[in-house]
């Protein structure tokens, strides 16, 4: 995207190089990186990135300045994981964003999803210095937004994370976290914050409060969980069924650094009520049968069906048919979208041609605090689908860092 800077990366790439990447990966993360990282970091103008991470602020302030959507949106959290202490604002936000050139051939951001959840704000950090000191890239170059450098970013997220607690009191919260693929980031995560990285199913109740096991000189000690760093997705509780040894409805005597609730309430459920130049039009496939289908295209070809609530893009469909509509019974309707879909531009050269680039803008938002952009994450993909899980088997593709000048 700056040309000067993707020529001269071109020209100077070694596979060495690559490979030395993927090995610092591995030893500073602890852990083998599952998923994919590409060969290449992106070069994106200044005040590109700027304009996404604005479009994602006030899109955010759209949903949570709105007394009805937040009244709405109460619909949205499932009542058996329904948190009773609602925070007013979430502690993390992203904002994905693709590139598509507009009726004038310019490029412009367009907002594929906005999710209130935490990201993979501890692994983005270490991938972004990595990539800029192995491949011995410009000084002139920054990874971090909102004015912030390697130092005040972790200040940040502890503030966040943490708050005013004692680390031994706080938990990174996961589903079988040693089995996950964020694992990396789950543990560059507690060796930077020095949290515990605990099992949902380790969590116990005892009264009013939460605890977890932890090893001591002592042996293994019931340890008091003062906050929580919610990394648990609701839709994998349900489907891997996992019982649980506490109820999400107790009113526990315990902070959530990303309270559950606000993954239901800011998601793909948002965006048929967001209005704004970035946003595709969609609407809920149950109004689009009640003949709500204002703003979106005719041609079947240009839209997209998606699940509300789907990991790693699972159950999405590309130009759907009748058949593919009419076969999700009329309850669930409610519970997907009909969006109008956007063909990325393919802006990132490479060797292997043209790519596309997905930006994912980093949010935080401190108990006391602004809402703030804090860094980006970058997936290149040449197919329907940006995520890593779906450009596996091809080259200079997957996770990636963002850089501005």
């Amino acid at each position: 995207m700056i040309p000067e800077l993707r020529k001269d990366f071109n020209a100077r790439f070694q596979p060495a190089m690559y490979r030395r990447l993927l090995d610092r990966m591995d030893r500073e993360t602890r852990t083998h990186v599952d998923f994919r990282i590409s060969e290449t970091p992106c070069f994106f103008p200044a005040e590109l990135l700027s304009g996404m991470a604005t479009a994602g602020k006030e899109l955010t302030h759209q949903l949570v300045d709105s007394p009805e959507y937040m009244r709405r949106s109460d619909a949205a959290v499932p009542e058996h994981y329904r948190i009773p202490k609602d925070d007013g604002h979430p502690n993390f936000m992203t904002a994905d964003f693709g590139l598509a050139h507009d009726t004038d051939d310019n490029l412009v951001p367009r907002l594929v999803e906005l999710q209130a959840f935490p990201s993979i704000y501890g692994y983005q950090a270490l991938l972004s210095l990595a990539m800029h000191q192995e491949y011995s890239l410009n000084p002139n170059l920054r990874w971090f937004l909102s004015g912030l450098d390697e130092q005040s970013y972790w200040r940040l997220l502890r503030q966040v994370i943490v708050a005013q607690h004692d680390p031994e009191n706080v938990i990174l919260m996961e589903i079988e976290p040693g089995r996950q693929k964020t694992l990396p980031d789950f543990n560059a995560t507690k060796d930077r914050l020095g949290i515990e990285i605990v099992g949902i199913t380790h969590v116990v109740k005892q009264g009013n409060r939460l605890f977890y096991p932890r090893k001591s000189s002592r042996g293994t000690v019931l340890t008091p969980v003062r906050r929580i760093y919610n990394r648990a997705i609701v839709d994998e509780l349900e489907r891997k069924r996992v019982e649980l040894r506490f109820d999400y409805r107790d009113d526990l005597d315990v902070e959530w650094a990303g309270n559950p609730n606000w993954y239901f309430r800011i998601s793909k459920f948002s965006l048929p009520w967001l209005r704004h130049p970035t946003v595709p039009r969609a609407v809920f496939l149950s109004d689009w049968y009640a003949g709500q289908r204002e703003g979106l295209p005719e041609d079947r070809s240009q839209l997209v069906l998606k699940p509300l609530y789907s990991f790693a893009g699972t159950g999405i469909v590309f130009a759907p048919s009748q058949r593919e509509l009419d076969r999700i019974p009329v309850p669930q309707r409610e519970q997907y979208l009909l969006q109008e879909r956007v063909s990325f531009a393919p802006v990132i050269e490479t060797p292997f041609g043209p790519t596309q680039a997905e930006v994912r803008i980093l949010y935080v938002w401190p108990d006391d605090g602004e809402l703030t952009p804090v860094l980006t994450l970058t997936r290149m993909g040449r197919g329907k689908m940006m995520g890593v899980d779906h450009n596996r088997d091809q080259e200079w593709v997957g996770s990636t860092a963002a850089y501005f000048m």
